[in-house]
């Protein structure tokens, strides 16, 4: 576990005292059933903010006879404590084994809620969770005040390889990735087809990509698309029956990776490219604007340094 500080960020905190002592918000995850024994609680296809209490990732819960699976945890420790009683109210039983799938805090910083409960990811994912677990804590309390209040950064085990295992009588197929991290789990449900692919596949909602590999993550996509399945969870947005996500997400990060290059190579400065036309296939597509700038961000100055000619000799 990586301590969290009891004050709020001291005195960068200190606008914010009132409004989180008188904080009440709560949470009321919905799930909805997918599956036989499988339910997907769906998070809101926004940008993390305070209204929303920064649950915006989808999380899994499956029926087993050793105890709920419920992959990723939610962003804090109040979202986790709600999804431990509604994995109760519906298989009957506590959680019995959890997975993270990325570092990310929309879908790892409820892990709090479950002490004695094994939590697991892949060993790239903890490495990244140890090394930049306590900046997230730090952005997620400036961003949600009260929404955090009692959150620490726990630490998955980190044991998990690709393969398949079982738990509690359900049959899982565990894929070892990457692309949108250095380790991004997925999860294949034998018993109802479902794909749990995390962030690697976003449906409907724009790619978050703030450590993200483009070559990696389109390796990585080619790899889910060979699984044989029935319906796919993305990591955000609705549940994929119609099999598109996956090419969705693929078609996104083609278009932004060749647009982020050429905007680049022509001379555009980091303003101009955020304000590129989306093309209209992508208009359905939540947070595109948002999420485009927020990717100009974070590639622009390595492209630059990539593509562009030094002028110092």
């Amino acid at each position: 576990m990586i301590a969290r500080r009891g004050v709020l960020l001291g005195a960068l905190a200190l606008p914010f005292a009132a409004r989180a002592q008188q904080f009440a918000g709560t949470y009321e995850p919905q799930a909805s059933a997918i599956g036989d024994g499988i339910w997907m609680v769906r998070g809101a296809d926004e940008a993390i903010g305070f209204a929303n209490g920064g649950a915006i990732a989808n999380t899994v819960i499956m029926a087993s006879d050793a105890g709920a699976i419920l992959v990723d945890t939610g962003p804090s420790l109040a979202f986790g404590r709600a999804l431990e009683a509604l994995a109760r109210r519906l298989t009957g039983q506590p959680v019995g084994r959890i997975y993270i799938t990325h570092l990310h805090p929309d879908h790892s910083f409820g892990n709090g809620a479950f002490s004695g409960t094994p939590i697991h990811s892949l060993p790239a994912t903890r490495a990244e969770l140890e090394r930049d677990g306590s900046g997230f804590a730090d952005a997620m309390y400036r961003m949600l005040v009260g929404w955090m209040t009692g959150t620490e950064v726990v630490l998955p085990l980190g044991d998990v390889t690709g393969g398949d295992t079982m738990f509690g009588g359900r049959s899982l197929r565990l894929l070892a990735l990457d692309g949108h991290s250095e380790g991004d789990l997925a999860i294949l449900d034998h018993a109802s087809g479902t794909l749990l692919a995390g962030d690697l596949v976003f449906h409907d909602r724009a790619p978050a990509t703030p450590h993200a590999d483009f070559a990696r993550w389109q390796a990585s996509l080619e790899r889910l698309e060979a699984v044989g399945h029935r319906q796919l969870v993305p990591g955000h947005g609705p549940l994929d029956t119609s099999g598109k996500a996956i090419a969705q997400t693929r078609d996104w990060l083609g278009w932004l990776e060749t647009s982020l290059r050429r905007s680049v190579a022509s001379g555009l400065d980091m303003a101009e490219a955020a304000n590129l036309p989306i093309p209209d296939r992508f208009a359905g597509i939540a947070a595109a604007r948002y999420e485009l700038t927020r990717s100009v961000s974070h590639f622009y100055p390595r492209l630059e340094a990539e593509l562009l000619p030094r002028v110092d000799g």
